[in-house]
């Protein structure tokens, strides 16, 4: 079977709603989930070396608390919701 007529083939069976690409959930073609699979991994990749595994992590601690005029920590202090911190390891808390 030609690459071509492979291609055939998944872009018919995604535009019955079948996901035929990783990651590709939602997409009605072929290229569609391509485009979707691609914007996610990246999305996530981008988002993590702007801050760092550090702050990529601590958004993943106090990310349900986050708004977007306020981060997860500032709402946390404001509404008086603890977090216990010491179960997370980081380079601040390492050097003490």
């Amino acid at each position: 079977m030609s690459s071509q007529q492979e291609r055939a083939e998944l872009d018919q069976r995604a535009r019955q709603g079948e996901t035929v690409v990783p990651g590709g959930t939602g997409g009605k073609s072929l290229e569609a989930q391509e485009h979707l699979a691609q914007g996610r991994q990246r999305g996530g990749q981008t988002r993590k070396e702007q801050l760092g595994t550090e702050g990529f992590q601590e958004m993943g601690r106090k990310g349900g608390l986050s708004t977007t005029d306020r981060s997860g920590g500032e709402r946390a202090e404001e509404e008086g919701i603890s977090i216990d911190e010491s179960k997370f390891r980081n380079t601040r808390n390492q050097n003490r």
